[in-house]
């Protein structure tokens, strides 16, 4: 069984991570989304909050693309997280240039640990590169319209954040 890995803070999912997500699943027979606890980041939405609102959205995917999706949080090495759940693959997002020296960095350090899992990297869609959860929620605390970046769900509960 192929087993992915694909790790983020998620706060919130976007349109582009699900992009990310659907075409990981051609990739993939099991696709693991690790939810980072990641304290540094002081996240807008709890961690159960986080992984409510994807496991949501990956309702209808699972059914779209027949690829078994488990959302898992974690708080350890990304490569401890991957051998926690049997991953021989970290898949990860590409927007930018900038986005490719810190994943190149990454894929370095995660090699030197344990040089079995690889990692691959999928280009984000035209439509969907300037996508950046930190944006969304600045437009949303804004009053500005996220619909074109975050699902209706989502919208809803960043904007009942900022009531």
């Amino acid at each position: 069984m192929r087993i992915g890995l694909y790790p983020g803070t998620f706060d919130p999912v976007t349109l582009g991570h699900l992009d990310i997500i659907t075409r990981a699943c051609a990739l993939v027979d099991r696709l693991v989304i690790g939810v980072a606890i990641n304290r540094d980041k002081g996240p807008l939405f709890s961690l159960e909050e986080r992984v409510a609102m994807i496991e949501g959205e990956c309702e209808a995917l699972r059914e779209k693309t027949g690829t078994e999706i488990v959302v898992h949080p974690f708080e350890n090495l990304l490569i401890d997280c991957a051998h926690d759940v049997g991953a021989g693959m970290i898949v990860r997002g590409l927007r930018a240039v900038a986005d490719f020296e810190y994943e190149f960095q990454m894929v370095g350090m995660n090699r030197a640990l344990d040089s079995s899992v690889e990692t691959v990297f999928l280009m984000a869609d035209a439509r969907r590169q300037a996508i950046a959860s930190k944006l969304v929620k600045e437009i949303a605390r804004l009053g500005g319209d996220v619909s074109s970046f975050v699902s209706a769900e989502v919208k809803a509960g960043l904007m009942a954040k900022f009531a």
